[in-house]
């Protein structure tokens, strides 16, 4: 069973960053697993941020946050990072992160159905 943990969200004024940490704990080797960032702003479906393959090599954002979020990843250390640059009111949202075992280290995934195991989420705010 793999626990996710996310960290380093809050309270940020437009144009300003933040970076997301997800650590994962419990489960065999972190580098088996792809990672994905899902976000779920206010009333809404929760939606896909970016994904990360379990090597690190290949890696997606939404076209929302193209340009303005990196997502990365430290095997060695079994966590995930969401760089968050050039923030929007409209960014506000539970950001979560989640991970699926996969034996191809070169493959993403865009579908939530498609992740296995979920962290608690972080509450990023996007002041105007």
């Amino acid at each position: 069973q793999v626990q996710l943990v996310e960290s380093g969200g809050g309270l940020v004024r437009a144009g300003g960053s933040l970076r997301l940490s997800c650590t994962a704990s419990g489960g065999t080797f972190f580098r088996n697993y792809a990672m994905g960032w899902f976000r779920r702003l206010p009333g809404k479906e929760r939606e896909l941020v970016a994904a990360i393959s379990a090597s690190g090599e290949d890696a997606y954002a939404t076209n929302s946050v193209k340009g303005r979020f990196t997502v990365s990843r430290d095997n060695a250390n079994y966590t995930v990072y969401l760089q968050m640059d050039s923030l929007k009111p409209e960014d506000t949202a539970v950001y979560f992160c989640s991970a699926r075992n996969t034996p191809y280290s070169w493959m993403l995934f865009k579908d939530e159905n498609d992740y296995n195991y979920w962290g608690q989420g972080t509450q990023v705010t996007v002041s105007s």
